[in-house]
């Protein structure tokens, strides 16, 4: 049997059967929007200007608690990589998930016994667990995402 809307003369309140909650009931968005938790997990930013003084990163476990980019499950980074940038150090006994998606220029990911270009955009290379490093070999734009997030990978003097 095929689901078939009924007529188009009938109003969106006679559609249910009397007794019955409209299932299309409109909810007023200004007292949902009002709520104090919406208003503390929403943050509008802009990527390049947010993550500009930290390396890129604009959400982790590094943020302030009670920031709404604060977390321990996930990091996210805007990476504007200049050409030659790279990772001052190998990243070692890595326990944590990342996914690195280029979205302009040219960037190597160094892998134990690969090397993984990302050139096209839209390009990018997922791994769970591996050591790794990095190279920007043109000027690049990397969006990179790692769970869970954890403090004792950054390279002490290094914006990663």
């Amino acid at each position: 049997m095929v689901a078939r809307p009924p007529p188009a003369d009938v109003g969106v309140n006679q559609r249910r059967r009397p007794g019955q909650p409209c299932p299309f009931a409109i909810i007023a968005w200004w007292s949902v929007l009002a709520s104090p938790l919406v208003a503390q997990t929403i943050y509008v930013g802009n990527a390049g200007e947010d993550g500009a003084d930290d390396g890129g990163w604009l959400m982790g476990h590094f943020r302030a608690p009670g920031d709404a980019r604060h977390s321990d499950d996930v990091e996210i980074k805007w990476g504007v990589h200049a050409p030659g940038d790279e990772r001052a150090q190998w990243v070692a006994e890595e326990r944590r998930s990342a996914l690195v998606l280029l979205v302009s220029g040219r960037f190597r990911v160094d892998l134990p016994g690969r090397s993984v270009l990302l050139a096209k955009q839209g390009d990018y290379v997922l791994f769970h667990g591996v050591s790794h490093s990095w190279q920007a070999e043109e000027a690049s734009v990397v969006l990179s995402v790692r769970w869970p997030s954890v403090p004792g990978y950054a390279v002490a003097g290094q914006r990663q």
